[in-house]
C-alpha cells in the first residue's frame, strides 16, 4: 500500500505542475472525506475542475485513463457533491470533471471527462 502512495503522489505532481503550465489555478490536493477522494481541484478560466489522476509507468497495467470507470466516477461525483456543499463560495460556479493520465512520459488530459 505505501508503494502505491509513493507512486500516486508522484503522478500528482507531474499532473499538478501540467495543469499549472495549462492555466489552471490549483485549490486544493488530495481533498478526503468519508464520501472518497479527489486528487485534485482547480480552477481553469470560470470552472471549477475536480481531476482525477492516473498514473502507470508502462503499459503493462493498461491505459491510465480505463481505471476512471463507472465506479470510480461515482465516487468522485459523492465526493465533489460533498466539497460543494462544505465550500459555499463555489456553490454557484460552473464545475467539471477533468482526468489526467500519464503513461511513462506521456501526458494526457482529459478535459470533462465524464458527467454527473
Amino acid at each position: 500500500m505505501y508503494l502505491n502512495k509513493k507512486i500516486g503522489s508522484k503522478g500528482e505532481k507531474i499532473a499538478v505542475d501540467f495543469l499549472k503550465l495549462h492555466n489552471y489555478t490549483i485549490i486544493e490536493k488530495n481533498f478526503f472525506c468519508r464520501q472518497g477522494e479527489i486528487d485534485i481541484i482547480a480552477i481553469e478560466r470560470d470552472c471549477l475542475c475536480f481531476i482525477e489522476v492516473k498514473y502507470r509507468k508502462n503499459e503493462k497495467a493498461g491505459d491510465p485513463l480505463e481505471a476512471v470507470d463507472k465506479r470510480k466516477q461515482q465516487k468522485i461525483i459523492q465526493t465533489a457533491q460533498y466539497y460543494l456543499l462544505t465550500h459555499s463560495k463555489y456553490q454557484s460556479v460552473k464545475c467539471r470533471f477533468d482526468a489526467v493520465g500519464i503513461l511513462g512520459e506521456e501526458i494526457r488530459l482529459v478535459r470533462d471527462a465524464f458527467l454527473c
